[in-house]
């Protein structure tokens, strides 16, 4: 069976331009530092701390822009501010999810919704889904070798031909299966 990059996700953040905005001034452009495996999305120079009841961590930004304020937070990293009942979710279902106060050089954002965990996922094209015996949303397991060999269950889906194929875990995930710095690769367990 074929295998996948497997990569890790440590927190971060995606913005509305009102709210690039407010935290960094009126106009103001992300600056791409580099670019992600995902085609057209990029990790910004810029940095904003998120805040909860508890304390506060700096988040990087992802970019583009987006039409809603998303905050991705290991649950260790919502446990350590002090944010209860973050729920797990794929990425852009904030629904109802727990909110946060975002700050910039020039100013805060307090968000009703938008912290999640994101849910571990796979994106892949049509072609990989095929070659993989999947289809967009199914939910599969998925195999890491390395320093701590471990299967992945609750693992979804994601098809369409705008990804590029790879796994993404968050570092609580990583921090289980021993994932550091380098390339790891994941197989779907049948």
């Amino acid at each position: 069976m074929a295998n996948f990059i497997v990569e890790t996700s440590a927190r971060h953040v995606h913005l509305t331009r009102e709210t690039v905005d407010v935290l960094f001034g009126k106009g103001h452009a992300l600056t791409n530092k580099k670019d992600l495996s995902q085609p057209g999305q990029f990790a910004c120079e810029e940095k904003v701390t998120v805040i909860g009841p508890k304390g506060a961590l700096k988040a990087s930004i992802l970019g583009p822009e987006r039409n809603a304020d998303q905050v991705e937070l290991s649950l260790t990293d919502a446990r350590t501010i002090g944010l209860a009942g973050v729920p797990v979710r794929e990425s852009g279902d904030v629904a109802g999810s727990v909110g946060c106060i975002l700050e910039g050089p020039c100013g805060k954002v307090e968000i009703k919704e938008g912290v999640i965990a994101a849910k571990r996922h796979i994106h892949m094209t049509k072609a990989d889904a095929e070659v993989f015996g999947v289809k967009d949303k199914d939910i599969v397991e998925v195999r890491i070798e390395g320093t701590r060999p471990l299967t992945f269950g609750d693992v979804v889906a994601r098809v369409s031909d705008s990804y590029a194929l790879a796994m993404h875990i968050d570092t609580d995930e990583a921090n289980a299966a021993g994932v550091s710095c380098g390339a790891v690769f994941g197989e779907i367990v049948k």
